[in-house]
């Protein structure tokens, strides 16, 4: 996989190297990587080359670097040096579960991927305010960096509530507040999760206002659509509208097609999100790659039923009328959208309130109660393990047609819609351990969806461009050291829906702001990471 220099390709390279070779001698590399394929983030081919690392900084690329004095000297001969990948959708800090940064404060699932950096508060979910947070994991620092986006849900259930109407004019200037001071705090921008309550009872209006707050403080709109369904092309138009309108930058979050009846729109979602770029939007995506998606049994629910939150649901479950239509709705949705039209479909990941159940799918856990595998009872059954509780599952009802086209779009990025994680008894979607080696080892190395150079700028460049990381994501001078050493032969997930407590594969050295996190393929112990704020 080594590639020859030509001579112009060393002499440039020495010429970014940003130092004489005087200055170089009286100022040692802490790290010195030798002799490493270069994928400098662009999406372009590598170079070979050495990379010198000082303090918290990239301090030198070039060609042959080896004569600079260095603390520790890696031959990284026929590994590929990258960006540390950017995950720019995660659940790193969780508001139920306490799988999250603060219990698994090393992130080695990341780090194992060489993912150095996660921005949390996505889908309309985030921790108010969000300076609690920054001094929460300042005070208990992480191996990854971390910052966040400002939910429009979270802030919804702070001002309104739970109830499914307009916010009034007061309501709406409180919210507006509420941006306005996560956005000074430095939160990357507005997120939204408009298929799950409260943020579903706000109409597009209440988020265009919100998001013309977020905007002139450079910030983005990031959101989990109303419908990834039936209703999958009017959410993409509302979320190109919500941009066009609130004046910034908008993204498709975690874009997929759900349920077979919609198999095959991305082609029309994409030619929707390519017109609006050609008319001025400035549109992108990102995307998991995998064919299921993971998250609240409730997603099986009608939106009417979830109008006042838990105990309202709960009510609604004890009226025999209400119950009826819930029912027929919720079977509806298991057979055109997250149940794959098949009980079997739906997987239990986490339920905290019988944890025998995790692992398990609807149509087991009927069997096991003696009761018959159908539709009707797998509702009944869901609206019983959400009134015990609720649970999170996993939903098998994607085509893999769809994520490949999608994952090939110039504006689609790659991140996890996971977050930080550890061995448990619970059964999370796999994404959690391995879903940038899975781009780079399945769908670019294996299969060919994409260059390799290309799936790296997804995870790398791209994504630090869109949020305004313009010192990171990429292998430059001055950058911030955040840097993966990857054997790109080897590197693979090795999670799997029946086993996702399992480290990918491939990773050698990972470093955090210049300290090794990983080290000849062994954690550290280190926890470099910092806060990153949209203001700094």
């Amino acid at each position: 996989m080594r590639t020859l220099f030509s001579i112009s390709i060393m002499a440039a390279l020495f010429a970014c190297s940003g130092e004489t070779s005087n200055e170089a001698t009286q100022q040692p590399f802490d790290v010195l990587l030798h002799g490493g394929q270069i994928y400098n983030g662009e999406d372009n081919m590598p170079i070979v080359g050495d990379v010198g690392i000082r303090g918290d900084r990239i301090a030198a690329v070039g060609g042959d670097l080896s004569a600079h004095p260095a603390t520790l000297v890696l031959d990284v001969s026929d590994l590929a040096v990258t960006p540390g990948f950017i995950d720019i959708h995660s659940h790193a800090v969780r508001n139920t579960l306490d799988d999250d940064i603060f219990r698994w404060p090393d992130a080695e699932n990341l780090i194992r991927q060489g993912v150095t950096t996660v921005i949390g508060g996505p889908d309309g979910d985030s921790p108010l305010p969000i300076t609690d947070t920054f001094a929460a994991i300042e005070a208990n620092p992480s191996a990854v960096n971390f910052g966040t986006f400002v939910g429009h849900g979270s802030i919804r259930e702070l001002i309104v509530g739970e109830e499914d109407r307009p916010a009034t004019e007061e309501e709406l200037e409180q919210m507006r507040g509420q941006v306005t001071l996560a956005m000074e705090a430095g939160s990357f921008g507005l997120s939204s999760g408009l298929i799950y309550a409260p943020g579903r009872f706000a109409d597009t209006e209440e988020v265009i206002e919100l998001a013309k707050v977020a905007a002139p403080y450079g910030g983005i709109y990031i959101s989990h659509m109303r419908e990834e369904g039936l209703e999958v092309l009017t959410s993409v138009a509302e979320t190109i509208r919500i941009g066009e309108e609130g004046g910034l930058p908008t993204q498709i979050t975690h874009h997929k097609i759900v349920g077979a009846p919609m198999w095959g729109s991305s082609v029309e979602t994409l030619r929707m999100v390519d017109e609006a770029i050609a008319r001025g939007v400035d549109v992108s995506i990102d995307q998991y790659p995998y064919t299921a998606s993971a998250t609240s049994l409730t997603i099986l629910f009608p939106g009417w039923s979830l109008d006042g939150g838990r105990e309202a649901l709960l009510a609604r479950m004890e009226d025999s009328v209400q119950r009826q239509q819930l029912k027929a709705d919720i079977v509806h949705n298991i057979e055109v959208d997250r149940g794959g039209n098949d009980p079997a479909n739906v997987v239990i990941a986490v339920c905290a309130h019988d944890a025998t159940l995790n692992g398990l799918n609807l149509s087991e856990i009927l069997r096991m109660q003696e009761r018959n595998v159908n539709k009707d009872n797998a509702a009944d059954l869901l609206m019983e393990l959400v009134a015990a509780g609720n649970c999170d599952a996993v939903f098998h009802a994607i085509d893999e047609d769809d994520v490949r086209n999608i994952m090939r779009h110039p504006r689609t990025m790659i991140a996890s819609d996971g977050g930080v994680m550890g061995p448990t008894d619970r059964m999370p979607h796999p994404r959690n351990y391995g879903t940038f080696s899975r781009l780079l080892g399945h769908y670019s190395r294996d299969e060919g969806v994409v260059p390799l150079h290309t799936a790296i700028y997804k995870i790398s460049k791209l994504p630090a461009e869109r949020i305004h990381l313009n010192e990171r994501g990429r292998i430059e001078v001055g950058a911030y050291a955040d840097i993966a050493v990857l054997d790109l032969d080897e590197v693979i997930d090795t999670a799997t829906f029946d086993a996702p407590h399992q480290y990918a594969k491939g990773a050698h050295h990972v470093f955090v702001n210049g300290e090794a996190v990983l080290l000849n393929g062994s954690m550290t112990g280190e926890r470099p990471g910092i806060i990153l704020r949209a203001t700094d």
